[in-house]
């Protein structure tokens, strides 16, 4: 889930107490996005995992035949996704770039990593110019618009995935520092994307794990309607 861009964030990725996956939930919905686009292509596929963390979802596709290469700045991420067999990058997609030739990659997965970026505006033109044409971007990424952020905002509290710091939560619940650097709504990713050159096929919503237990119904209602679902799935095409 890490491709830091300075010094600071780097640092922060490498600490124990940040967690190197999402858990079950960004893994399940990884892999069932990367098993629909699959479905309708033929052949092997080579695809980059950007942000892989122990590459638990893109190990499971690697089994299937297809080549899989993982990029992120941890170490403690690249160890543990070392036993899924991926080919492995430490590194980000910010200056100098990947090590990938133009056009080489058929599919991109970008899951819970576009909110961590510092210059989305270069990622996702670096991810662009990897693609081939027709190729696809998987993204999936926590909603600013979610539901419960709408209601938290109308009380002056600070939304759920957003901070204001790498040292601590401030103005929002829970604890965890994610690192999140940029948050979208519905129509902020997909407009941003189509203006990087990509054409938005689909938006789905997910649940958010963490939805107290009574709101949990509600919240899975509402992944029908995705500009207020917890987490926003798009999948878009390399025009």
């Amino acid at each position: 889930m890490t491709t830091g861009g300075d010094a600071a964030l780097r640092h922060f990725y490498e600490d124990p107490r940040v967690p190197v996956s999402s858990g079950s939930g960004r893994a399940d919905r990884q892999l069932r996005m990367l098993k629909a686009v699959l479905a309708k292509t033929d052949g092997p596929q080579v695809i980059l995992d950007v942000g892989c963390g122990d590459g638990t979802a893109t190990g499971m596709v690697r089994r299937l035949g297809h080549t899989v290469v993982g990029v992120d700045w941890s170490m403690m991420a690249l160890r543990q996704a070392r036993r899924h067999d991926l080919l492995l990058i430490r590194g980000g997609i910010d200056a100098p770039g990947l090590p990938l030739a133009d056009g080489s990659v058929d599919m991109v997965i970008l899951s819970e990593v576009i909110e961590h970026l510092v210059d989305t505006d270069s990622a996702i033109d670096e991810i662009h110019r990897v693609l081939r044409p027709g190729g696809r971007l998987l993204v999936s990424t926590p909603n600013l618009a979610a539901w419960f952020n709408r209601g938290l905002l109308a009380l002056g509290i600070q939304p759920i995935f957003s901070e204001v710091s790498l040292r601590g939560v401030y103005g929002r619940p829970g604890s965890q520092v994610a690192g999140h650097l940029h948050m979208f709504t519905r129509r902020a990713l997909t407009e941003f994307l189509t203006a990087r050159g990509f054409i938005c096929e689909r938006v789905d919503g997910a649940p958010y794990h963490d939805v107290p237990g009574m709101l949990k119904p509600l919240d899975r209602l509402l992944c029908h309607w995705p500009a207020a679902a917890s987490i926003l799935l798009v999948q878009a095409r390399r025009a």
